[in-house]
């Protein structure tokens, strides 16, 4: 056992320093073996994959040994949110029970931090006349000569999706680096500073890959060289990586860029009308591309929709404008910062839009997507085990890859494969809850085949049932938004408990709506499946639609089948199982959050029987008792609020 280890367990005992400071603080067998299984790897510089089941306590599992080993460390979680619990609340407390003098710091992405020379100038000339949008300017613009840190999380009481926060944040593509008048006053850049200079570092994914893309062409490094790399949430992993190590170009780009141009007119060039009207040309027939995809916000296969001849017509086009703007702006280099600055910017968006028409290019997926505004075209590839295998070869380091779902069938082949981690200690820790006694999980007898038109009316029918037995306190989880949207419509008219609908407003609003009602039903897709915790009686019910498998439609999906087929494997156990028995386990664990809670899970997809596969998915869940019966699980809700 190395030293490490020894001060871990000391650490982790009865009257051990955690137990002495942290109140209400009890050892867990799990967590010990999850504890010194990360100490190991740290001390060993390996790598190591752990599940950690629900209420296992991975957070102190990993937080101890990286605060006791003395190396520089980069914690990464799935989320902002994730990313502000463990620096704000669960760092903290661990650091000062174990009286650690480490310096730690939060580093957040580019566009969560003000940038004073954009707001300077949106200020000033405001982009469009727009009077919540010119109020939300002036409120940033008072908090601004407040701020200590420049992080936009701090503005409360502005919407998230306010349109003043592109015009006060940077981009990579914008931002003016060394030549910026305001340089050395840079919130990003203190941040990163002060990242740089800390022992541990509190990121989050997207944030790990960016930093990872930009080293690997060759621009810079946003993060110090650490020992120890330990991922949370892990099982986002593979998603993320893969759409850092790929490409895209946006209308939304190439518009900001015109925008650019346009207000550096009105300013430093006012005697360039010409380049005005170029880059108002090339605007305008970003706008006319974007109109040859459906109207409504899609994606799809982005090599069938450019073969067609409209979609060719309107795209040389717009390559026609690039390359004019582009001739224009050479001849005006070094008249402005901001002129240098949008002619790199459209240099590199040139060549990736031109990438992005080469449809003969193997081993990626070439997609897009649409908002109801914007277009954007992805190249990503299909595998990165090879790009990642070579990251954590590279380096004498140690990486840490934990989750509650990275296990299949009990096994993390799956997962090791995906991310090249063939190397890699694998351990797998169950949950220390006894949801035997904790949990009901119910698959209804007599629905209807998930893609049968009866399948609404049955689930409302089902879901009338439990939210009255329950009297609300109940999660919805759909596959689709198309469902979520007709039981958000027909729900209401049938209970007399609260309905909160994801979209309706921020997610940590529904969620605080959700706690203070106490007697809600919150209707979610996607963000609701992972990432949430409600503990205690205000949620006792999960309901899930259907098995979470992707859409056939989604081009990525399609992309590594058919890879998957020219290699003679099977992509439906090597793709599309594991990826939806790992979303059911993230949806599953919403459920029990808590020695004390108690609740019933209902999946709605008599798949789980009636296909082989189910049995995959029921090895992957929680030991919990089963019934086909909807009145076991009525009468099971009923007992728990009598309890209660």
């Amino acid at each position: 056992m190395s030293n490490l280890a020894r001060q871990v367990l000391a650490a982790f005992a009865e009257k051990g320093k955690l137990a002495s400071n942290i109140s209400g603080f009890n050892p867990r067998a799990a967590q010990l073996q999850m504890a010194e299984a990360v100490a190991e790897a740290i001390s060993g510089n390996t790598a190591l994959v752990v599940e950690a089941g629900t209420g296992t306590g991975k957070t102190y599992a990993y937080l101890v040994p990286a605060l006791l080993a003395g190396k520089k460390v980069i914690l990464s979680t799935g989320t902002k949110n994730l990313q502000e619990q463990l620096f704000l609340r669960d760092l903290p407390k661990v650091q000062q029970a174990l009286a650690s003098p480490i310096h730690s710091a939060l580093l957040k992405g580019r566009a969560n931090y003000l940038c004073l020379f954009r707001l300077e100038q949106h200020y000033n000339h405001v982009p469009v006349q727009d009077e919540q949008l010119i109020q939300d300017l002036s409120l940033i613009k008072k908090w601004s000569s407040e701020t200590q840190s420049g992080d936009i999380g701090e503005l409360s009481y502005i919407a998230e999706d306010s349109k003043a926060l592109p015009y006060v944040t940077s981009t990579t593509d914008n931002c003016l680096g060394k030549d910026c008048p305001v340089y050395e006053d840079c919130h990003l850049l203190k941040a990163r500073k002060n990242a740089q200079a800390a022992d541990l570092v509190v990121v989050n994914h997207h944030l790990f890959f960016a930093d990872l893309a930009l080293k690997d062409t060759g621009f810079g490094e946003l993060l110090p060289q650490m020992d120890v790399i330990i991922f949370d949430e892990a099982h986002q992993l593979p998603d993320i990586a893969s759409d850092y190590f790929g490409e895209q170009v946006s209308s939304r780009l190439l518009l900001d860029l015109c925008k650019d141009l346009e207000l550096a007119c009105k300013t430093e060039l006012r005697d360039h009308p010409q380049l005005v009207k170029v880059a108002e040309k090339l605007a305008s027939l970003v706008r006319d591309w974007r109109l040859q995809f459906a109207a409504d916000p899609s994606r799809g296969n982005w090599r069938d929709l450019a073969q067609q001849a409209p979609m060719q017509t309107a795209l040389t086009r717009v390559n026609d404008a690039i390359d004019m703007l582009y001739q224009v702006l050479k001849s005006s280099l070094g008249r402005s910062d901001t002129v240098d600055n949008v002619f790199e910017r459209l240099a590199q968006l040139k060549n990736r839009l031109l990438k992005m028409q080469d449809l003969s290019q193997t081993g990626v997926s070439l997609w897009y997507e649409t908002s109801r505004l914007h277009v954007s075209l992805h190249l990503t590839p299909l595998s990165i085990a090879d790009r990642f295998k070579a990251i954590v070869a590279a380096e004498q380091r140690s990486w840490i890859f934990t989750s509650a779902t990275l296990s299949v069938n009990e096994g993390f082949n799956h997962y090791t494969a995906q991310m090249g981690l063939d190397d890699a200690q694998t351990l797998l820790l169950e949950s220390p809850f006894d949801y035997a006694s904790q949990a009901m999980l119910c698959l209804p007898r007599y629905l209807p085949e998930p893609h049968q038109q009866q399948m609404g009316p049955a689930l409302l029918e089902l879901a009338v049932k439990l939210i009255k037995a329950n009297n609300g306190r109940c999660f919805f989880l759909f596959t689709s938004h198309r469902m979520l949207q007709w039981m958000a419509n027909a729900l209401p008219e049938q209970i007399s408990q609260p309905v909160l609908v994801q979209g309706s407003t921020g997610k940590r609003l529904l969620l605080e709506q959700f706690v203070t009602l106490d007697n809600a039903v919150l209707l979610g897709t996607g963000s609701f499946w992972e990432g949430v915790d409600v503990r205690g009686n205000t949620l006792s019910c999960v309901i899930i639609d259907k098995l979470p498998f992707a859409s056939p439609d989604d081009p990525l999906l399609q992309a590594r089948s058919e890879d998957c087929q020219r290699r003679g494997l099977d992509p439906f156990s090597t793709v599309q199982l594991p990826q939806a028995v790992i979303t059911l386990k993230q949806g599953v664990g919403r459920l029990i959050r808590d020695v004390t809670d108690r609740g019933v899970l209902v999946i709605c997809d008599n798949r789980l029987v009636t296909r082989p596969y189910g049995s995959v998915f029921l090895k992957s869940l929680p030991p919990m008792r089963r019934t086909r019966s909807l009145d076991d699980a009525v009468a099971f809700l009923q007992q728990t609020r009598q309890e209660n």
